[in-house]
């Protein structure tokens, strides 16, 4: 299951020990890593990026929706970048990109007070103890969300009321005398024309999330790959 993981530590030096114990996790098989991040809370509210994957996925379709839960912790004026990621990692993204939940963020928000520091992280995880051990072990307090589902149609009660209107509509205008027939016209077209983008936008919005899973998929793959010819490599 992928999973939207924040672990909050005390400490910028334990975030780090959250890092390196994901990374071992990894390692022994019990998650698969798409991206992470080790982020802070500044005194003002706003989130300092301290360290992204190097190379990092965190700004293509693997870690997409990291990208957006990050810029919705820093707030609608986006995120800082720490002075050691050297580089801007993306902006704020909204929350149907993120895929969590307003409440996950608002608990995160609320968790994730100033001076302290986090990992955050989009994984591939079926089991939660042996994350939830290791990460607790060094003082972390665990927080996830299961990524939702792409919907292939955005607000379709909405959607639904539209088309009702429109419905409407074409039926005064087919018994409309000529004057009012070309006011209705104008309320039919301009009506359908934002049917017909909201539509487009949820086509475009399931043909991104297809894409993304094939692309995690893929990189889970190419790590795999990678991993096995390191440990070949080690024997030979």
């Amino acid at each position: 299951m992928d999973r939207m993981l924040v672990v909050i530590f005390d400490s910028e030096s334990k975030a780090y020990e959250g890092r390196k114990a994901l990374h071992q996790l990894e390692s022994e098989g019990s998650i698969g890593i798409y991206a992470y991040a080790v982020i802070g809370k500044n005194a003002d509210g706003s989130v300092i990026v301290r360290q992204v994957d190097d190379p990092g996925p965190l700004g293509t379709l693997v870690g997409a929706s990291l990208g957006g839960f990050i810029g919705l912790l820093g707030g609608p004026v986006g995120f800082a970048v720490g002075a050691l990621t050297g580089s801007a990692v993306g902006g704020t993204l909204d929350l149907e990109n993120s895929r969590v939940g307003v409440d996950f963020v608002e608990d995160v928000k609320q968790q994730l007070q100033p001076n302290k520091f986090a990992v955050v992280a989009e994984i591939q995880e079926d089991w939660t103890a042996p994350l939830d051990s290791r990460m607790e072990a060094i003082g972390g307090r665990v927080y996830r969300r299961a990524l939702s589902e792409v919907k292939d149609k955005i607000d379709d009660e909405d959607v639904a009321a539209m088309k009702a209107d429109l419905a409407q509509l074409k039926a005064e205008h087919a018994k409309a005398h000529a004057e009012r027939k070309a006011k209705l016209q104008e309320k039919i077209n301009d009506l359908d024309s934002k049917i017909q983008a909201r539509l487009e936008k949820a086509k475009q919005r399931l043909q991104g999330a297809e894409a993304q899973a094939k692309a995690k998929v893929d990189f889970l793959k190419s790590k795999a790959a990678a991993l096995k010819a390191k440990g070949a490599g080690k024997q030979a």
